[in-house]
């Protein structure tokens, strides 16, 4: 990483305008909103995100997936917890055969679950204040891969969480590992997970939006501190929710599906602010280095700037001479 790039290079007084920026930012760009439409797309991908999984899953047996499902209330709250796994339950019991009308659809539900996707890069365009400018040639095909690639770190997740217990006995034996290798690996995989996360969210962030970067990092900033958001987050609603909230008295027989909505909710926003954040040391980079003014927009170089009207190009190249 150069220098001028690295936020250890940063004077104090920058990093109290990042933050500072932040915050402000936060709320110009209206992220509790763009947050909510998150969760909406997140929701629509959900089930078909989890029905290309449970299918992938489908190969090394039901024994994975009771596995994934005996691991899921340590990733999310009670109510969270037991939607998760009645989704996952009635998708493993409904699985089809291997015809050409079950591969259709699984690629019906790999363009659904993109949906997600699509929504994350127009917030983030938003985020940076920056218009889209890829033709819809080259969004497309990056919309799926990145749907792609983040079910498969999913996919990684679930198998870090199903190899354990029983299972990781039997490997370790078979492989020559001792007890106290399986007993480390049992507390290793959840820094791994967590590994795992960043590496999505930093993926998110380098993808997404239409920025020139620096070449992909796989964690930031940003994704740290969205992180450490989130991990705060779940587990402080998970606490109120059980022990303090009033979902069940309010709306019943929904709660568990209002907690549920209410946990995305609360996963978007991290991932948000921690976006915001990188995108506010980005500007102040680009004001330390004397290559913009606090005031300009886009702050940061366009990857592709077909889309945009002539105008905008047109002031783009005058104020880059």
């Amino acid at each position: 990483m150069d220098e001028k790039d690295s936020p250890s290079e940063l004077p104090a007084r920058s990093w109290r305008a990042v933050l500072r920026r932040t915050v402000k930012e936060f709320q110009d760009d209206e992220l509790p909103d763009r947050a909510a439409a998150l969760t909406y797309y997140g929701v629509l991908s959900l089930f078909p995100a989890l029905l290309v999984l449970v299918s992938l899953l489908g190969v090394v047996g039901q024994s994975a997936t009771d596995r994934i499902l005996d691991n899921i209330g340590d990733l999310a709250p009670g109510p969270a917890r037991d939607i998760l796994r009645d989704a996952v339950v009635q998708l493993s019991d409904t699985g089809g055969t291997g015809s050409v009308l079950a591969v259709l659809g699984l690629l019906a539900a790999l363009w659904s679950a993109s949906g997600y996707v699509a929504a994350f890069i127009r917030t983030s365009n938003a985020v940076y204040d920056l218009p889209e400018g890829r033709p819809v040639w080259k969004l497309t095909p990056l919309r799926l891969i990145l749907t792609v690639a983040l079910m498969l770190m999913l996919a990684a997740s679930a198998v870090i969480v199903v190899f354990t217990g029983p299972l990781a006995e039997r490997a370790g034996t078979a492989i020559g590992l001792g007890n106290a290798a399986i007993t480390l690996w049992g507390i290793a995989k959840w820094p791994v997970l967590l590994i795992l996360v960043v590496l999505m969210i930093g993926l998110l962030y380098w993808a997404a939006p239409n920025v020139r970067g620096r070449g992909f990092r796989w964690i930031s900033p940003g994704s740290c501190l969205a992180t450490l958001i989130w991990l705060a987050a779940s587990a402080g609603f998970a606490v109120y929710a059980a022990n303090f909230g009033s979902y069940n008295k309010t709306y019943g027989t929904l709660a568990g599906a209002i907690v549920f909505l209410v946990w995305l909710w609360l996963s978007n926003l991290a991932i948000l602010l921690g976006l915001e954040f990188d995108a506010e040391l980005a500007r102040e980079r680009a004001i330390t280095s004397g290559e913009h003014e606090p005031a300009d927009e886009p702050y940061v170089e366009p990857r592709d700037t077909r889309k945009w009207p002539a105008s905008l190009r047109a002031r783009r190249g005058a104020r880059d001479r």
